[in-house]
């Protein structure tokens, strides 16, 4: 079980998750909205796809 399992995902960010647009969640993959949802290091993968809804400074969302 991985450490992400055994937390509980972040209830802002799968919100944020579940309000985007059908199309874009069905590009992201498991692995980028766990990323995502548990706060870690997201891939450059998800940040080009979220690129049009995320705000300018998006080292916010890296930590």
């Amino acid at each position: 079980m991985t450490d992400a399992k055994k937390s509980k995902p972040d209830p802002q960010r799968v919100a944020v998750l579940r309000s985007l647009p059908l199309e874009l969640k069905e590009q992201i993959s498991g692995e980028e909205a766990e990323a995502f949802m548990y706060n870690k290091e997201l891939p450059d993968s998800l940040l080009e796809k979220l690129k049009d809804y995320l705000e300018e400074d998006k080292g916010a969302l890296k930590q």
